[in-house]
Order: C-alpha cells, then sequence, then structure tokens
C-alpha cells in the first residue's frame, strides 16, 4: 500500500489542473471523501474482530489510535518549535517507534502486537506521572487513556488497521483539515450508538448557536459539560470566520482565538473523543479537563471563575446524589442534572456575558422549586430574551425528547422574553438519521431573528410572539409557549375504563330497549290493522 501522503500530493497535484476544482477548499472537500474510504475500510476490519462489539466500541478503539497518531504529529512541530520539548510518553512508546511498519524490528503484531498494546502502552499511558506544574498538552495524555480500554483481540487485524492510520499525513494542512470533517461524521454515528448518543449534540445545533451568540476573538467560552466537544468547534469556526472577515490578525489575537476555550467531560470515553477533535481543530493545549461540573460550591465561584460565553446542551435526565446537591443553595437544589447545570451556568457567566443553553420541555413547563427559582431568576437577575423551541425528532434517533433553546444575558432584563417554534420542513414529517436536521433549517429562524414580528400558523395558533416577565410570572412561570400543536389523548385508568365503558353500555342498552319498544308498538298496531 502506497503512502498516503504521496498519494494525496499526487491526488492534489491533479485536481490542481482540473478545472472543476478551484481553491484550498474544493481540494480538501475531494481528499475528505478519499480518507472516509479509508475510516470505513478500518471500520469494516474491526467487524470482523470479536473483542469489538457495535459502533460505539469501534469508534472508541479507533479514537485512542487516531489521538496517538495526531498527538505524534504535534510533537513533531512542538520538538521543531523548541529544541528542549521532551515528550511526557517513554520513546518506545512514541507512536513514531512502533506503529511504523519500518520500524518493526520484531515483527509487532500478532500476538505481540496485543501484549505490547495491553501490557506496555496502556498501563504506561495510564499512570504517567503529572503534576499540578506540567504542561495541559502533556496531562492530556495520561488523562486520555486513564479508562481507554483496547478492545481488539486479533493482532493481526489490529495491526492492519495501525498500518492504515498510520499512512494518514496530520503534518499536512489540506489533510488535517480533510479528516477533521471525517472526524465529525465518525462522530455523528454517535448518535445513533445507542445511549453513547448523550454525549453528540447535532451540528446544525450547535452551529445556529454558535452563530447567534456572535463570538468576538478576545471572549473566553466554556461548556461544563462537553460530551464531543460539538460547541467548543463550533465556537472555533465561528471564531476562524470573524478572522478571514478581518483579513489578518495579530499573534496575539490568534492565540487569545485557539485558547479561547474551557471545557469538562465526565466520562471518559467522550473525553478521548473531544480532545482528540480538538487537536484536529489545532488547539494544541485544549483546556479540556476529565471530571465533574457539579462538585464544587456554588457560592465559591467567583468572576474570576467566569466566562464571556457559555454555550452548553446539559445532560438531562439524569439525577445526582445527595452531596453533590448540598453544593447547591437550597433555593436551588434539585435531583435533576439539568437543573444544576443551569445554576452553574447562572453563577459563572460573566456580567455582560451571554449564554445559549439547550433545555428540555419539562424545564419549561416544570413548577417544582428549583425550577420556578431558576426561571424566576433567568426573569428578574438575567435578561431571558429568547426561546427557541425546537422539533422533537431533532436529536433523532437517540432520543425523541422536545428540546428548547434558552438565549440570555447577564445584564439588566429587558422585561420581555420572544418565542419562536422552529417547525418540521414541509418535505417531511420529522428528522431522521438519514435525513438529519441541517443548519438550512434555521434559515428562517435567523431572518426572524433579526426582524422581530409576532407570527400565527395556519391553524392561528402562536409560532412567534413576545411575552413580558409579568406574563410569564403570573403563569407561575409556565414557559411551555409557542409549542407544537397536537391533539391531546386522554389515558384512563383502568376503572375508569371499566366505568366508561359500562355508561356506554347502560346508554346504550336504553336506546336499544327504547327502539325496541317503537318496533313492538308498531308491530302490535300492524297486527291490529291499525296502520
Amino acid at each position: 500500500m502506497s503512502n498516503l501522503s504521496s498519494f494525496v500530493k499526487r491526488i492534489r497535484d491533479v485536481m490542481r489542473n482540473d478545472a472543476g476544482i478551484n481553491g484550498d477548499a474544493q481540494r480538501i472537500e475531494q481528499i475528505a471523501w478519499m480518507l472516509f474510504l479509508k475510516v470505513k475500510k478500518i471500520q469494516d476490519i474491526m467487524r470482523n474482530d470479536a473483542g469489538v462489539d457495535g459502533d460505539a466500541q469501534r469508534i472508541s478503539q479507533m479514537t485512542w489510535m487516531f489521538f496517538l497518531k495526531v498527538y505524534d504529529a504535534k510533537e513533531e512541530d512542538w520538538e521543531f518549535e523548541d529544541e528542549k520539548y521532551e515528550s511526557i510518553i517513554p520513546e518506545e512508546l512514541r507512536w513514531r517507534n512502533w506503529a511504523h511498519p519500518e520500524n518493526q524490528n520484531e515483527g509487532l503484531t500478532g500476538d505481540k502486537l496485543l501484549n505490547f498494546i495491553n501490557n506496555q502502552l496502556f498501563p504506561t499511558l495510564k499512570n504517567l506521572e503529572v503534576s499540578p506544574d506540567t504542561p495541559i498538552r502533556k496531562t492530556i495524555v495520561r488523562t486520555t487513556f486513564e479508562d481507554a480500554n483496547n478492545y481488539m483481540k486479533d493482532g493481526v487485524l489490529l495491526r492492519q488497521i495501525v498500518n492504515i492510520i498510520d499512512e494518514l499525513d496530520f503534518g499536512s494542512y489540506e489533510e488535517t483539515h480533510a479528516f477533521g470533517e471525517i472526524y465529525e461524521t465518525i462522530l455523528k454515528e454517535l448518535q445513533s450508538a445507542g445511549s453513547a448518543g448523550e454525549f453528540y449534540t447535532p451540528r446544525a445545533v450547535t452551529q445556529f448557536m454558535a452563530k447567534m451568540i456572535k463570538p468576538q476573538i478576545g471572549e473566553t467560552m466554556a461548556d461544563f459539560a462537553c460530551g464531543t466537544g460539538g460547541f467548543l468547534s463550533s465556537w472555533i469556526k465561528e471564531l476562524e470566520a470573524v478572522k478571514d472577515a478581518k483579513g489578518s490578525i495579530t499573534n496575539e489575537e490568534s492565540e487569545k482565538l485557539y485558547n479561547s476555550i474551557y471545557a469538562v467531560e465526565k466520562k471518559q470515553f467522550p473525553y478521548m473523543l473531544c480532545v482528540t477533535n480538538m487537536l484536529l481543530h489545532g488547539i494544541d493545549s485544549p483546556k479540556v479537563y476529565h471530571g465533574n461540573s457539579l462538585i464544587n460550591k456554588l457560592l465559591d465561584y467567583t468572576q474570576k471563575d467566569a466566562f464571556d460565553v457559555i454555550l452548553m446542551n446539559p445532560p438531562y435526565g439524569g439525577s445526582e446524589k445527595e452531596d453533590i446537591k448540598q453544593n447547591f443553595p437550597s433555593d436551588l437544589r434539585s435531583s435533576e442534572t439539568a437543573d444544576l447545570f443551569m445554576a452553574v451556568i447562572m453563577y459563572r457567566l460573566k456580567k455582560e456575558g451571554r449564554a445559549a443553553v439547550i433545555v428540555p420541555d419539562g424545564f419549561l413547563f416544570g413548577n417544582d422549586n428549583a425550577k420556578n427559582n431558576l426561571k424566576k431568576k433567568l426573569l428578574t437577575d438575567f435578561n431571558l430574551h429568547t426561546i427557541i423551541r425546537l422539533p422533537g425528532s431533532v436529536f433523532s434517533p437517540y432520543t425523541s425528547i422536545t428540546t428548547n433553546i434558552l438565549f440570555f444575558n447577564n445584564e439588566e432584563p429587558s422585561g420581555e422574553t420572544w418565542f419562536y417554534r422552529v417547525d418540521i420542513p414541509s418535505d417531511r414529517k420529522h428528522f431522521s438519521k438519514t435525513k438529519p436536521m441541517e443548519l438550512k433549517h434555521f434559515d428562517d429562524c435567523i431572518a426572524w431573528w433579526n426582524n422581530r414580528t409576532e407570527i400565527n400558523d395556519q391553524d392561528g395558533n402562536p409560532k412567534a410572539k413576545k411575552y413580558t416577565a409579568k406574563e410569564l410570572s403570573e403563569s407561575n412561570y409556565n414557559f411551555d409557549l409557542c409549542g407544537y400543536p397536537h391533539e391531546e389523548e386522554v389515558i384512563l385508568s383502568v376503572a375508569e375504563t371499566i366505568q366508561n365503558y359500562e355508561e356506554k353500555r347502560s346508554t346504550l342498552n336504553a336506546d336499544i330497549d327504547n327502539l325496541l319498544a317503537q318496533l313492538t308498538t308498531l308491530h302490535e298496531k300492524a297486527q291490529k290493522g291499525e296502520l
């Protein structure tokens, strides 16, 4: 198999002679679909390994190898920039010294490769020595592997995959960007990978939220439950668009751009995916931490712990233990994870800062103590200016729970909140894996955003409407407005059902008795010749 970098170079040179391909963007697009075929080949090989079960494990298996390959390419750059740079990875465990076929002095394949991976590589990387002074770009190696696993049991198949990954050239700008697009495709597969879908927010949604928040170079952004890093990558892309619009930026501005993110992820699998994602997006020292954002006392946060922008899709549907709940004031204390994250967001948003947060419908209409207090704070302590209602199938096939986006600023409240409902396109009944939501489906919403008017749908139901803070508070903080019209189905208990049928039977019996009486009377009259 020829070296991919030279292959890509030949392809690129051919493309430059093709009148149909114009510029790097189109060349990257062409390279991307070719790389996609290689990723599919890797997945096909894994399907023949008895140790790998399902999409989630296949993605996890690929990712730790992608991470080491990408990290090795980054280290080449760091070594070039700093002659004194020393890798945190022992020399014999660096990708370049065991994965390259030409470096297989002892034929590292089969059982030898499995033994090396399971008994040398993983144990060492899981236990690398780090300290508070260790740079982030080094500590991420240990945190990435802390709970990672090698699922493959066939060392020959594993060698085949290592060889394919080793051919990728992450020293090439075009190939790295092309693979970044492929990596997004890999992450998207999580949406249908059972419970792993909880880590992935559709990119149409993250892109829309980042676009509406209008990032500026120099601002900081946080996601306290970042999953695979969708909001982080969308934020970076929006900032790069700002950079391109300016034409050029200073080195200081560039440093601020690529050091603007802060993120935390509790679970190992999405953490590993996220760090690799950030490296592919050119962030050499991603401030992505493996931990729980809810373990600190809420009242201990100060403005030093705050951010200009917060973009999030907090975990919902879960519950927290009592020791976690004790970190929150009694009026905001809740068993529901999404409520606690909303409280954290409020306390860690800078003055004049902006936030866009996804919440389930239950947050809008829920009226327990914590939810009502959170919604009250949004109206009195913040400027909750917009709520976007999303269709229920946006997160399909992972979940059909209907979600919403809250946009609010840490500033004096305006006293009014706009609601807008994003409808399913007329050419489909719902979104799906094969026909997911795309950014273009927000076009009407984006147009409305900049020119707000109240809108009723064809049935006269409000699609976009402005409510005052007084109206919302007097409704007992029920924010379930401008929702999706539907017919209510009344579900009866067994006893109610029996009673209902008995009443219907009694009524029917009475009608039958009445009809029979009439027929009997007519028959008797006919017999007497009275008709």
